[in-house]
């Protein structure tokens, strides 16, 4: 029987992980389930006796996927349609192998008597915690149209917020990309022709052009070791950051960068009010929506800042005195919260809070090219100076050493 090694979070949103034996990834999450742990993720473990087998281009389940399925799902259940038959058209209907055999997935699960909630649960991969959670409390409650409503509201508003992201980043990115090519072309092809001219001249070059000279001369004979040094840190980055305490540093150190830091956790924030907005809205105990909305932040260093305000929480504390003790939130938010629990509106106040940070950053994301621009402008000047000093000087001293001999 084949071994899983999983990670997840039990009944007091305490981390857990170890090692199970199941037929399948599903009745594994069946098991944790049971035992009263939501899995966070499950992974098979190889097997040091069988076969390898890589799988190139397998299609998976985006973000895009899960938007639309929830969107669906809403208006068929709005619309009366039975679940099993509203899991059937879309699985039909969807163009997605992967997401073809998930909802197949589901729909059996139902069959067998689980619930819907559970029945999602057996994929992790897919749906987050959050995801989840709302689904259960929509069981409860009955409301699951309006939750599936109000998730599709939040992962569009994730999806937003991406975006606005990479668009932002796109021509920083593309700036420095191109910088980078250049000072490539210029240090294997442009500085070598120019060192032959100099070279048959035999007069002493400055030592700006010898410097330029040297580190094309490292280049032309490292670039092999460069290269595959340049692969191997980013290799080793990617592995560091995998880790626990590699995502939770990484993610520390981008809230202080100079310019994105600020953008990142102001981004940041407005996920976790938006997420608190909407479980405290729907009904989510409070400890166990900080538990949820902690693993949808998308933020290691954040996530622990919540943790602890669950646990503030957890101890008799208001909200209002946990978050001060978090040191994570402005006082204008800190006022927000105070005025929300006051007046028992907190998940008013929480969305108020997410407005508020979702314009800021949009704003910031505005002009985040116009920060940037200047510090371009003048590492593409350094550079430009540079290369001017070093390679168009000599050749003016040689010109007004020939004129003078003439």
């Amino acid at each position: 029987m084949p071994s899983f090694a999983y990670r997840g979070r039990n009944s007091a949103g305490q981390p857990v992980e170890g090692v199970l034996e199941a037929v399948n990834a599903n009745l594994a999450a069946d098991a944790l389930l049971g035992a009263g742990v939501t899995p966070l993720s499950i992974e098979e473990k190889a097997d040091s006796g069988g076969g390898f087998k890589l799988q190139l281009f397998a299609p998976r389940i985006g973000h895009i996927d899960i938007l639309l399925f929830t969107r669906q799902i809403y208006t068929l259940l709005k619309a009366g349609v039975p679940i099993m038959r509203a899991l059937n058209g879309l699985r039909d209907s969807t163009q997605n192998p992967a997401m073809q055999d998930m909802l197949q997935s589901v729909r059996e699960s139902l069959d067998q008597g689980r619930e819907l909630s559970v029945s999602l649960a057996r994929h992790p991969k897919v749906f987050t915690p959050f995801y989840l959670s709302m689904v259960r409390v929509g069981e409860m409650t009955g409301q699951l149209e309006a939750i599936f409503l109000r998730l599709f509201d939040h992962l569009a508003f994730e999806r937003f917020m991406r975006e606005q992201v990479k668009s932002a980043l796109r021509y920083p990115s593309f700036v420095v990309a191109a910088m980078v090519l250049a000072m490539v072309v210029i240090n294997i092809w442009v500085i070598p022709a120019f060192a032959d001219v100099f070279k048959g001249f035999g007069a002493e070059l400055p030592f700006l052009t010898r410097m330029l000279i040297g580190v094309s001369n490292f280049f032309l004979s490292w670039w092999p070791a460069m290269l595959l040094g340049a692969i191997g840190a980013s290799v080793g980055f990617a592995k560091w950051i995998s880790t626990e305490d590699g995502r939770y540093r990484w993610d520390r150190f981008k809230l202080r960068l100079p310019v994105a830091g600020k953008i990142v956790q102001k981004a940041t924030m407005a996920r976790f009010a938006r997420s608190f907005a909407l479980a405290a809205r729907s009904g989510v105990p409070i400890i166990q929506a900080l538990t949820n909305v902690a693993m949808t932040v998308d933020n290691a260093w954040i996530a622990e800042k919540l943790d602890r305000m669950r646990e503030g929480v957890e101890r008799g504390e208001s909200v209002l005195r946990a978050a001060i003790a978090t040191e994570a939130f402005t006082p204008v938010v800190l006022q927000m919260i105070a005025v929300g629990e006051e007046s028992g509106a907190l998940d008013e106040m929480m969305e108020e809070i997410a407005d508020l940070y979702q314009n800021e950053v949009e704003y910031e994301l505005k002009t985040l090219a116009q920060q940037i621009e200047p510090i371009l402008i003048v590492m593409l000047g350094m550079m430009v100076l540079v290369l001017a000093l070093g390679i168009f000087l000599p050749m003016w001293d040689l010109g007004r050493v020939a004129l003078g001999k003439q």
